[in-house]
């Protein structure tokens, strides 16, 4: 039980942060943590497609949200 309770607040936490990304980069990088949350469920649970597409998306938020850095300090 405590799985799924895992995997249901990591996606939920991704739909939020996303919704909430044009607010700050905070949101961006919060998106991505998410974005590995539920990657690692996908992995526990044994998805693996999901598990790869969850840390693909990691990575894309954590390119943008260091994009959105290099933005602030220029």
């Amino acid at each position: 039980m405590w799985i799924e309770s895992f995997g249901f607040l990591a996606v939920a936490a991704m739909v939020t942060f996303y919704a909430l990304e044009s607010r700050g980069r905070a949101f961006i990088l919060a998106f991505a943590i998410a974005c590995l949350a539920a990657a690692t469920y996908a992995t526990m649970i044994g998805s693996w497609p999901f598990a790869a597409v969850e840390f693909v998306w990691a990575i894309v938020a954590f390119v943008r949200w260091r994009g959105k850095s290099a933005e602030a300090s220029s």
